[in-house]
């Protein structure tokens, strides 16, 4: 229940922050415009509960997991660590905006507006490559693949990870090549499967919770 409420969180947290971020995501010069630092920094404060929301997925589904694979469940770990820093880079680029405007306001020059792009370019790419792709390969394919040989949830379940993370790493692949534009109907195409993946497995945990396993039964039993 606690891993299904942490990641219904994560959905919450994310989508308010990505929400909350806009006036500096899409302002042209946020520095010299219309105040809006107040949501922007609750839009932070929104990125750091996903942060931790992220890690707790992890630390708690850990003990379970490394019974079906340590080495893969020591890998979602990770994964999700990787991801968490680039969510923080993308808060600190975002802030560093807001910084910005806060220091200089309207004495900002044209080379304080290269810098703001810069920035929130900085944090478009760690949206990118953290939700956007490490995410492909941590909740995608190592947790679908452990899900769905372990059996905690039901294998259709977890076969939505397994699909939806190669086209998640695929389209944040796409996107730095500029094969695909970020925000096209190609790349909301490619997050559906992972979108459900995650949503499904937050509610079924929260509500049902896991199916019984040979590994909940045998908690010492190792395997490769």
């Amino acid at each position: 229940m606690i891993v299904g409420i942490l990641f219904l969180l994560t959905f919450v947290t994310a989508i308010a922050a990505r929400t909350l971020f806009g006036p500096v995501r899409d302002a042209s010069n946020y520095i010299t415009g219309p105040d809006s630092d107040a949501q922007v920094g609750l839009g932070a404060v929104f990125e750091l509960a996903l942060i931790v929301a992220n890690v707790g997925t992890a630390v708690y589904l850990f003990p379970i997991l490394k019974r079906q694979h340590e080495a893969l469940a020591l890998g979602y770990v990770a994964a999700r660590l990787v991801e968490c820093t680039f969510i923080a880079i993308g808060v600190v680029s975002v802030l560093a905006v807001v910084l910005l405007r806060q220091d200089l306001g309207d004495a900002a020059g044209d080379g304080t507006a290269v810098v703001e792009r810069a920035l929130v370019a900085m944090y478009e790419r760690s949206f990118l490559l953290g939700p956007g792709f490490v995410v492909g390969i941590g909740n995608g394919l190592i947790l679908g693949y452990l899900m769905y040989r372990s059996g905690l949830v039901p294998r259709p379940l977890a076969m939505l990870g397994l699909i939806g993370g190669p086209l998640i790493v695929a389209s944040g692949i796409a996107i730095v090549f500029d094969a695909v534009e970020p925000g096209s109907i190609a790349q909301g195409l490619a997050t559906i499967p992972e979108f459900f993946w995650e949503l499904f497995l937050g509610l079924y945990l929260t509500f049902r919770g896991f199916d019984a396993s040979p590994i909940l039964s045998d908690p010492s039993r190792p395997r490769p």
